[in-house]
């Protein structure tokens, strides 16, 4: 009798030494999944904030090159309304045909084809990203 107990500890023992062995490397592989899923995620995150850098950047630099289009197109009318106003011999009567050059595509575009300028800007985004 002796010798069956002395079989079933051994038995035993061996199984927990087995169940150990496999309780430790279900833990080793939780714990590996885990810090690899946390690794994925970090690196997504990176990479969300570089993809975001870059497009705040395409933004900035959109807007100093709108500031500088401006500007010039401030002084390149105001060049051809005082070349118009030269010409009529009267400053101010160049002012007022490029003032009403833009007042009429004003209202050429806010009365009459309002949807024409929408349409027109929306073709060109998207011919920018390849969309047809």
């Amino acid at each position: 009798m002796m010798n069956r107990k002395a079989g079933k500890e051994q038995g035993s023992a061996s199984s927990k030494s087995r169940r150990s062995g496999i309780a430790k490397l279900l833990d080793d592989t939780a714990v590996s999944t885990y810090e690899d899923v946390r690794a994925i995620i970090d690196a997504k995150f990176e990479l969300l904030k570089i993809e975001l850098t870059e497009k705040l950047s395409v933004i900035a630099s959109a807007a100093v090159v709108a500031v500088i289009l401006v500007v010039g197109m401030t002084y390149l009318l105001t060049t051809v309304a005082l070349l118009i106003g030269e010409l009529l011999g009267h400053p101010f009567l160049g002012y007022l045909i490029v003032s009403l050059l833009f007042l009429s595509c004003f209202l050429f575009f806010t009365r009459f084809k309002p949807l024409l300028l929408r349409n027109l800007i929306q073709k060109i985004l998207l011919s920018l990203h390849d969309y047809n």
